[in-house]
């Protein structure tokens, strides 16, 4: 889950905020002061600052601050002022977008997922699951810093349990999902492979759903 640092003075503005970010899935840290922010230690994946701030710290400051630990990690400028040297100074800082006030929360959130998806792109596209780190792009599982050798079938059956976890699936499902529609063979090869992917991630939480088929939890 990555962490997001709002910082922003409005306090009904900061709690809509809040509130949709945690919607999308964030980690939200919520700021109403400059000197908080200045202040804070917490690992951050990506900063909200508002430039012009109550307690005459702006977002300027904060972002020097950022910048001299981590030149790395985004931030979206906010600011009331729709004025272009608002948006030269915070790019020659290091900003990595500018929204104007006042905007759309749906429109901020959606900048976030894009500026997150490709700042951490080679981390997006992992899943981590009762310590397994999957990753879909190379298609591996790492347990214990070893990678897990498994095999297509094993790797697609794994994906399916993870993307529907708590979901009941019966066999027919997984068979046309795995081997396709086209496969007339006995479903029975869902049971073997199931007992496979067990045998080789003993960690799995895959409840047999006697009669039907299976769930992962």
């Amino acid at each position: 889950m990555y962490k997001i640092c709002l910082v922003e003075d409005e306090k009904d503005l900061n709690n809509l905020i809040t509130t949709y970010l945690k919607k999308e899935g964030y980690e939200v840290v919520s700021l109403t002061r400059g000197i908080d922010a200045l202040n804070c230690n917490e690992k951050i994946d990506l900063w909200i600052l508002d430039i012009m701030l109550e307690d005459d710290i702006s977002g300027y400051d904060i972002i020097k601050k950022i910048r001299e630990n981590n030149d790395m990690v985004p931030v979206i400028f906010t600011s009331a002022r729709d004025q272009d040297l608002d948006k030269i100074i915070g790019l020659e800082l290091g900003s990595d977008d500018y929204i104007t006030k006042p905007y759309s929360p749906k429109e901020l959130v959606l900048r976030v997922n894009n500026i997150i998806k490709r700042v951490y792109k080679s981390e997006y596209n992992k899943i981590n699951y009762e310590n397994y780190e999957i990753d879909l792009n190379k298609r591996i599982v790492v347990y214990d810093n070893k990678e897990i050798n498994l095999t297509t079938l094993e790797f697609d059956l794994l994906i399916l349990l993870i993307n529907n976890k708590g979901k009941s699936l019966d066999r027919e499902l997984i068979l046309n999902k795995i081997w396709g529609s086209g496969y007339y063979g006995s479903d029975r090869v869902v049971d073997d492979l199931v007992r496979r992917l067990r045998k080789k991630m003993n960690k799995l939480k895959i409840n047999t759903i006697y009669g039907y088929g299976y769930r992962l939890s």
